[in-house]
């Protein structure tokens, strides 16, 4: 069974931090590139950032660059987000996703307020 698990969102002030995990499990997470997606509340999904399978690559949606960085952990089947100087704006559900794929993590609240 495909899993991926979403984890480290919560409430923080603007201008704070997050680390956020996606754990993988039942497929070959080390062969596919790797993708974070929000989504606001009243607002469809909008992408954040990609890496390659073998993180040799990295793309980001311009309102995140600077802040934002992608990582993955091959051996730990993980990605992550460190996501630096959060802005009330970043405040979504945040999923990962498997590129060219239908698997999809059930997503992991950032709420950034004062």
């Amino acid at each position: 069974e495909v899993q991926l698990v979403e984890s480290g969102g919560g409430l923080v002030q603007p201008g704070g931090s997050l680390r956020l995990s996606c754990a993988a499990s039942g497929f070959a997470f080390g062969s596919y590139d790797m993708s974070w997606v929000r989504q606001a509340p009243g607002k469809g999904p909008e992408w954040v950032s990609t890496i390659t399978s073998d993180s040799g690559r990295t793309y980001s949606a311009d309102f995140v660059k600077g802040r934002f960085t992608i990582s993955r952990d091959n051996a730990k089947n993980t990605l992550y987000l460190q996501m630096n100087s959060l802005l009330p704006e970043d405040t979504a559900v945040y999923y990962c996703a498997a590129e060219s794929t239908d698997f999809r993590g059930q997503g992991t609240q950032v709420t950034v307020s004062s």
